[in-house]
This record gives C-alpha cells, structure tokens and sequence, in this order.
C-alpha cells in the first residue's frame, strides 16, 4: 500500500499562513483544507520572521537558506584555498 504524497505550492502555503495569521485556528483550517496540524505548524513557524538587526527580518526559512549558502561558499572557498596552493608549488 503507498501513501499519496501532496505537493503543495509556495502560494498555497503562504496563503494558508495568511490565514493562520489572522486569526483561524489550526482545527479551523484542517478541517477546511484537509491539511495535518503538524503541517500547518511547520509552515507558519518557517514564515515567522526572526530579527537579525535593528531593522532587518527574515523569515526562519530564509535564515535557513543563508546558513546553507554560507556552508556552500566556505566549502567553495576551502577547495580555491588548497587548488591556490598546489598551483603556488609548480
């Protein structure tokens, strides 16, 4: 027996958030759209903005994105460091 996995787009998602916002409960919206609590939870804690600065926020997902793109850059920069070398020794 396989379980139907559902793909949801980013507008839905930001629309169900939208939703959570204003006001409608988590059962509300389960009911309504048939989507898990625990779903609906992991979109609106990812949509919730974290203040990095005095006057700058971003969401928890882009946060997210930027630790792995710096992870992926630093990995980058390491490899260009040790070719730097090899190419420094001929």
């Amino acid at each position: 027996m396989t379980k139907k996995i559902t793909r949801y787009t980013d507008d839905f998602k930001n629309t169900i958030v939208e939703l959570y916002n204003s006001g409608k409960s988590l059962a509300e919206l389960n009911r309504e759209y048939g989507i898990s609590k625990s779903t609906i939870q992991g979109w609106v804690s990812k949509a919730t903005p974290v203040s990095i600065e005095k006057d700058k926020v971003v969401t928890t997902a882009e946060y997210q994105a930027m630790i792995k793109r710096m992870a992926r850059l630093e990995e980058e920069n390491e490899i260009l460091k040790k070719a730097m070398a090899i190419f420094a020794k001929k």
